[in-house]
């Protein structure tokens, strides 16, 4: 059977080693950085109004069946998404616990701070821009180094068990979702369709770039991302 290996310096390390692992201070930085531009990624997305992220699909069907705002529906999918990382065995650090608690609140700020263009081309502006934002912000807060957030802890699981490029294993899993997000009522549109077969591709470029090398190989991954 044919494998591929997995992306090159991500590291599996346990939440004490991965605060050890050097360059602390930067990767903070780049952490929060990063989640703050995936909060506003999604208002972008959402604001844009020509369809929403899958997964915020889901997110934006599960808030039509409970009494429950946007942001507080991702905290509590984040919690459940972090149960599929235990046949995994992916590790999760203090990025696992800042996205979980953080991206919400981040994504209801910038939507508070945001309003849904007239103009369609700025609209489509706007789902241009949140493709690349999220795609650069997924990037900086898994290359960071402290443990990626659940949904992207279960891609990167997914292609470190399997051997699959990030390209293939986020694709999959955005199709997935949008699936179940469309069964609950989420509405979509042309950008749910861009940004699923597009944002796996632009993160794996942003990825060659932004993952911080750590001070110690235990538990790197070697390869290159393909």
């Amino acid at each position: 059977m044919k494998t591929t290996t997995p992306p090159s310096g991500l590291a599996n390390l346990g939440p004490l080693a991965q605060l050890k692992a050097g360059r602390l201070p930067e990767r903070l930085l780049r952490l929060l950085l990063g989640l703050w531009l995936y909060g506003l990624a999604i208002a972008l997305m959402i604001e844009g109004a020509v369809g929403a992220s899958p997964w915020d699909v889901f997110h934006l069907g599960v808030a039509l069946h409970m009494p429950l705002s946007f942001g507080v529906v991702m905290i509590l999918t984040a919690v459940a998404v972090l149960l599929a990382w235990i046949p995994l065995r992916q590790m999760p650090g203090l990025g696992t616990v800042a996205n979980t608690l953080l991206l919400g609140p981040f994504a209801d700020l910038n939507l508070a701070l945001l309003g849904t263009p007239d103009s369609l081309p700025v609209r489509c502006a706007y789902l241009l821009a949140g493709v690349v934002v999220c795609a650069l912000a997924t990037a900086l807060y898994i290359g960071a180094q402290l443990g990626p957030g659940p949904r992207d802890g279960l891609m990167t699981g997914l292609a470190r068990r399997t051997g699959w490029s990030i390209r293939r294993v986020r694709t999959i899993i955005e199709v997935t979702v949008l699936a179940v997000g469309v069964s609950l009522g989420g509405t979509v549109g042309v950008g749910t369709v861009v940004f699923a077969l597009g944002v796996g591709p632009v993160t794996q470029f942003f990825l060659r770039y932004l993952v911080v090398r750590l001070d110690t190989p235990v538990g790197a991954l070697p390869g290159e991302v393909r």
